[in-house]
């Protein structure tokens, strides 16, 4: 990869993760830490980051990638942690699922398990599991939450949607933060996600947050839940951030690795 395009690729990932370890990004562009570390500082020189301890900070907020970007980015890892998730649901739950990339990965394979009910704001994991799923015995039951809804993650937000979160108690809150740390827990780019987010916590017995190895020790900007309050963390090893995972840990959160 030339120094243009790997330049190009750290820009992208700071615009969805406020915060990554070298370590992090010489994995998603496959070259050495000293390669990295030489991009780092011609892109602080620029001033589109910053250098701490260990990594780098974005020095401002910018947009997301697009939704059908995040979709592309660490597939083969997101296919592989829903199907972590499975084996720890039991038939006849309610599950909320929020508009994540990869719930969007769990919602392919849930039909699997019988007589869910699944409440989500995203209107592409509601067309998904209808499909999959036609009315009958055993079937999956999907209630699609109404709001204000947002064409680039074909998903619905605002106030209208979590006032008809109130109105249901899940089981399970399944959620794909943008980032994953012990100290800041799972946090979202955008405000109206998280708010969203916060709701589905708050009317479920249980969290399973699903975190790829790229969001592991990254922190974004608005908490939604802290390490506290999560159950299980599915996740893989790639990363190897040891240190992150014992936090994690202590915190009281399970970690279950795809």
């Amino acid at each position: 990869m030339l120094q243009e395009e790997r330049v190009l690729r750290i820009k992208s990932l700071l615009d969805e993760y406020a915060r990554m370890s070298t370590d992090q990004l010489a994995q998603a562009l496959a070259v050495s830490r000293e390669t990295v570390r030489r991009d780092i500082l011609e892109l602080e020189a620029q001033g589109l980051l910053r250098r701490v301890h260990g990594g780098v900070v974005a020095t401002a907020a910018r947009l997301e990638p697009p939704f059908l970007e995040r979709q592309r980015l660490h597939s083969r890892e997101k296919r592989a942690i829903a199907q972590a998730v499975l084996p720890l649901l039991t038939p006849g739950q309610t599950l909320f699922l929020d508009a994540g990339s990869t719930t969007g990965m769990l919602a392919e394979v849930l039909p699997s398990v019988p007589d869910l009910t699944v409440i989500t704001n995203s209107v592409m994991i509601a067309m998904k599991l209808a499909a999959a799923a036609p009315p009958g015995r055993g079937a999956c039951s999907v209630i699609l939450l109404g709001g204000r809804p947002y064409a680039d993650v074909q998903a619905t937000y605002g106030a209208a949607t979590v006032n008809e979160i109130a109105r249901h108690h899940a089981d399970v809150a399944v959620l794909s933060p943008v980032g994953l740390t012990a100290e800041q827990g799972a946090t979202s780019y955008e405000h109206h996600e998280a708010a969203v987010a916060e709701a589905m916590v708050r009317q479920s017995k249980r969290l399973y947050v699903l975190a790829d190895y790229s969001k592991v020790g990254v922190a974004s900007r608005v908490t939604y839940a802290p390490a506290a309050d999560i159950d299980v963390v599915f996740s893989n090893r790639k990363n190897g951030d040891e240190r992150e995972w014992r936090l994690l840990r202590k915190a009281g959160a399970k970690l279950v690795l795809a």
